[in-house]
């Protein structure tokens, strides 16, 4: 549980308060709580140059001529990768916040789904993981633009708030921030 808090509220600090204000919808009903979903989407591919299947690594290099070595210990049919073949990588960056009245504790958990390629095929898959946490709010200094939460283990800590955050002055002690943190990474290998 503390990775969870830990996490949650660095996640908080650092990308969803900051980047909250363009994300929020414009046509919220008058006195609806300040929320909002943030979506980064990067895409790759490259070219495989080598595979040591003793380390267990894959050199790739990219459209631009970056070459990186890709820890693969956790791949399925590593040996069926050769020099040549084509990697194509998504990486989806989610993270949903919003705030409600105080119904439940504050509370973390933790859900991961994989999915690998048959055997015998090119490696590939998905790897999605998601985080989320409940805090209540125990203070809002307007003023000063800082809110105090109560996490799940009790731990109170305090965070500026960026003033491009918009209804921040509705947001009140006794409501709880709910953070959804979704990590998903998809990999295809296709011959060239």
């Amino acid at each position: 549980m503390k990775k969870f808090w830990m996490v949650g509220l660095a996640i908080m600090l650092v990308v969803s308060l900051t980047s909250l204000a363009g994300a929020q919808q414009k046509d919220a009903p008058k006195g609806a709580k300040p929320g909002g979903v943030v979506v980064e989407v990067v895409q790759l591919s490259g070219t495989v140059k080598a595979v040591d299947l003793q380390k267990k690594t894959v050199t790739i290099e990219g459209s631009g001529g970056k070459v990186a070595t890709v820890n693969a210990k956790n791949a399925r049919n590593l040996d069926q990768v050769k020099v040549g073949d084509t990697v194509k990588v998504e990486f989806i960056e989610e993270l949903a916040l919003f705030v409600r009245k105080a119904d439940a504790p504050p509370s973390a958990m933790e859900a991961q789904a994989v999915e690998l390629a048959p055997k015998g095929q090119k490696p590939g898959g998905l790897v999605a993981e998601t985080i989320q946490i409940t805090a209540n709010v125990e203070a809002i200094d307007a003023k000063k633009r800082t809110i105090t939460l109560k996490g799940p283990e009790g731990k109170v800590r305090t965070f500026k708030v960026d003033k491009g955050v918009k209804n921040f002055a509705q947001i009140k002690k006794g409501d709880q921030i709910v953070l959804r943190f979704t990590e998903a990474l998809a990999i295809a290998v296709t011959k060239p």
